[in-house]
């Protein structure tokens, strides 16, 4: 088999398990790479109690370091706060509200590779073995009665089994990027448990129906040598009897056997178990020793580091494994599932806004074709109108779902708030007009100079300013009024740009809900794509709308956005 060539540099990311960025995953390289709020950041969090700039990480002598940039809340690694740290594979980082898995490598490229680490024997001329102990899978609570020769119960072996039991269990239920990264996980804590010096996992194929090599680890990772040899003929036993066999003679042991590979290897002792699941076996556990254990010594005088209580703790264990793998597979049968049904309403919801516009469309085509026919330039122009309001729809649904559907920084050049602002102010103007609305601008002319998405803001401020005339359209009582201001706020050093209107308000049941994609309160007229956009846009600004609305008297969303400026960099504080 051809060796998978590695390559040297560590491949890391960060995944988003908590917070508002849930699901979110960032690469790391070998560049520093900034976390916090801020738009300048590589590792973007989206969370008011994250620092602008929080903390940093970089990459020195193949191990990543991550410290604390003077943050107003600290820094957190697995539970404990944090100037500067080397990261784990697996640690927990928390940044404000927002918790981060950080995983050191790419274990799904890394599979392959592990899997030439172990080499799968078979010896069809054996008929005998000197196993030494077998233990069925169904042995229920049988690792609590473990006693001595005077039936004395050995409460410290109790002990540590049911704390390698919990680690376990603890590592099958913690966040995950992958099923082989979760299952080497439980394989690096059974090692070490159950002083094994290397193992391996042969997970069953839920395609073919066919045991592969998947996972294998050792004490010590570094050290080079023989891949490690694995009898098919104890694997077959182990899965057909669904029972843990193991030996304390794996070198007189003919299942174990394999020409000279066992010998070879230097296998002394040897543990196999199934890995049995709710309904079907996912695999085997095996591990051996080529060392010897100078504690336990057998009358033969040969050594025994296996024993009988470390064949029921492997037992055990392979059912939480197993249960681990089934698991991990609903849930992805779940999340996919979930995809398909997302992706069948987003459809459907797009599919009846769009007919509606069609709808528009062919109105203004009639009254266009109607017009020509007659040689009645009025009857074309209406309908031209008709047309290109609607064929504006069209533009706004696209832009706002590529917005809405792509991750990305925002372009930012310097220049001043009040541009897109007055940009909106004007482009609206018409539409007011026809709306019967009133539009009013009162821009700040002490606002200053920011670094920011030019295209972004306007695309934000534009949402929010049709959602406010399309509120007031219509109102018979009083003229609908819409009003567009900009504030600069010098302490938090925030620009702050509000839109006001007088309509008859939000239903306090309908404002958590506003952003949500797809929630609108204009029934057929709103796509409810735009309110989640300009929240979208503004979140990568490193800020946040806020919305204020009372009953029959108006509302008013505040877009708020720390400024930046090219020579004077936020401050490190929140």
């Amino acid at each position: 088999m051809k060796r998978l060539i590695r390559n040297d540099v560590t491949k890391a990311t960060l995944l988003v398990i908590q917070g508002v960025d849930l699901g979110t995953r960032f690469k790391l390289g070998t560049e520093p790479a900034g976390v916090g709020r801020g738009v300048r950041n590589e590792v973007r969090i989206l969370d008011t109690e994250a620092s602008r700039q929080h903390a940093l990480i970089s990459f020195k002598n193949g191990s990543y370091i991550i410290t604390d940039q003077n943050s107003s809340n600290g820094t957190m690694v697995n539970g404990t706060q944090i100037q500067s740290t080397k990261l784990n594979n697996g640690d927990h980082i928390q940044i404000g509200r927002s918790l981060l898995l950080f995983s050191s490598q790419s274990i799904d490229e890394d599979s392959r590779y592990m899997a030439e680490k172990i080499d799968l024997i078979s010896n069809e001329d054996s008929h005998h073995s000197s196993i030494t102990h077998e233990v069925n899978h169904h042995f229920d609570s049988v690792i609590l009665d473990t006693a001595d020769a005077s039936g004395v119960i050995q409460k410290h072996e109790i002990q540590n089994d049911l704390q390698a039991l919990y680690r376990v269990a603890e590592a099958a239920v913690s966040p995950t990027i992958s099923q082989e990264e979760l299952l080497k996980r439980i394989l690096d804590l059974t090692i070490n448990t159950v002083g094994a010096d290397r193992g391996c996992m042969l997970i069953t194929d839920p395609q073919s129906g066919e045991i592969l090599p998947q996972i294998y680890s050792s004490r010590d990772e570094k050290k080079t040598g023989p891949r490690m040899p694995v009898s098919h003929s104890i694997v077959d036993y182990v899965l057909n009897k669904k029972q843990g066999v193991r030996t304390s003679d794996a070198q007189r042991d003919q299942r174990f056997e394999g020409g000279r590979s066992i010998l070879q290897a230097g296998i002394r002792e040897a543990m196999c178990v199934p890995m049995q699941g709710r309904h079907e076996l996912m695999g085997v556990i095996y591990v051996d020793t080529t060392t010897s254990h100078p504690e336990m010594l057998l009358k033969n005088g040969a050594v025994e580091k296996f024993s009988e209580e470390h064949l029921r703790l492997l037992v055990a264990i392979g059912r939480q494994s197993a249960l681990a793998i089934e698991n991990y597979r609903f849930q992805n049968a779940m999340l996919k599932a979930e995809r398909f049904a997302a992706m069948g309403q987003t459809i459907a919801t797009l599919s009846h806004h769009i007919k509606n516009i069609l709808q528009g469309v062919r109105g203004g085509s009639y009254l266009i074709d109607m017009g020509l026919n007659k040689s009645e330039e009025d009857l074309v122009r209406k309908g031209w109108n008709i047309v290109e309001k609607n064929q504006n729809k069209i533009y706004h649904l696209v832009m706002d779902m590529l917005t809405f559907s792509t991750e990305r920084k925002p372009a930012l050049e310097p220049g001043s708030v009040n541009t897109p602002v007055k940009d909106v102010y004007e482009l609206m103007q018409a539409r007011a007009e026809e709306c019967g609305v009133q539009l009013k601008c009162e821009i700040a002319k002490d606002l200053p100079e920011s670094v920011f998405d030019h295209e972004g803001i306007h695309r934000a401020i534009l949402n929010i300013v049709i959602n406010a005339i399309d509120a007031v359209e219509g109102a018979e009582a009083k003229q609908g009024i819409v009003l567009l201001e900009t504030k600069y706020l010098s302490k938090p050093d925030q620009i702050l740009i509000m839109v006001s209107d007088n309509g008859p308000g939000i239903p306090e049941d309908q404002i958590g809900k506003i952003f949500n994609l797809f929630e609108s309160t204009k029934g057929a007229r709103g796509t409810g794509i735009g309110l989640a956009v300009s929240q979208k846009i503004i979140r990568e600004h490193g800020g946040e709308i806020n919305i204020e609305s009372e009953s029959g008297k108006g509302s008013r969303f505040t877009l708020s956005i720390p400024r930046l400026d090219e020579d004077h960099p936020p401050a490190a504080s929140s």
